[in-house]
């Protein structure tokens, strides 16, 4: 759903940024990076720390000019920190991903991320028909270049819906306890505190039953916690006869 993106370097200075960049492309399934003369490239350094990216890099696109890098993109969005003289409509990182992804989706686009140590120039952004602004620290707003490529393509990728859901170890591998297995857990909870002494005055017992309701009722035990917690309450029982 990414296809449609490109993400274009310019000038980069530091080879190894490049390969964080793949890197961080791949991550968030965007394949198509564009190099607008790179002073290193190709590089040992960018290989490494593209780190399994290689093919992102192998396929990247090297240009002499800006120019001839958007020549084939409807829409150009160029990444800054900085303030303009002149205003451009601004986007956040999740808005340019909703525009993108969801409101236009068969356009071409580029993303333009500029020099590491000044950015776009104003000739470069007056290509560009919108300006992404990360937010950040007013007092310290600068990114490293990849740092800020992946700001952006996290939210083209969770523009997407494509996601796939946390695997969490045995997440949902029981079911969650019925209302009547909680019903029955809590006289036996009720039952084993005061038999190990723990309730001994009747008339505080509802304020503790309430509170420890709601305690359990927050967590939505499933069948398997609830069985261990009742194998608790019953060795519990079992120790308080036998003392």
């Amino acid at each position: 759903m990414l296809s449609h993106i490109k993400i274009v370097l310019v000038e980069t200075t530091h080879p190894g940024n490049i390969g964080a960049v793949a890197r961080a492309m791949k991550n968030m399934s965007l394949a198509h990076l564009c190099l607008v003369s790179p002073k290193t490239f190709p590089c040992a350094e960018a290989t490494s720390r593209a780190a399994g990216s290689d093919d992102i890099l192998a396929n990247a696109q090297v240009c002499s000019t800006l120019q001839e890098a958007i020549a084939d993109c409807q829409l150009v969005i160029g990444s800054s920190a900085r303030c303009r003289t002149i205003s451009w409509p601004e986007l956040s990182p999740r808005e340019c991903a909703e525009k993108v992804v969801a409101n236009e989706p068969r356009q071409k686009v580029a993303i333009l991320f500029g020099r590491e140590n000044s950015g776009l120039k104003n000739h470069e952004m007056d290509l560009c028909h919108y300006l992404l602004r990360i937010p950040c620290n007013s007092q310290y707003s600068s990114l490293n270049i990849a740092a800020a490529v992946q700001v952006v393509c996290y939210e083209l990728f969770v523009a997407t819906g494509s996601q796939p859901p946390p695997l969490v170890g045995d997440k949902d591998a029981s079911p969650l306890a019925s209302a009547a297995q909680m019903e029955s857990f809590y006289q036996h909870l009720y039952q084993a505190l005061c038999d190990v002494g723990f309730i001994t005055q009747p008339e505080k017992s509802k304020s503790i039953m309430r509170r420890l309701r709601r305690i359990y009722n927050r967590i939505q035990l499933d069948t398997k916690e609830l069985d261990i917690l009742r194998g608790i309450l019953r060795m519990s029982q079992d120790h308080q006869k036998g003392q």
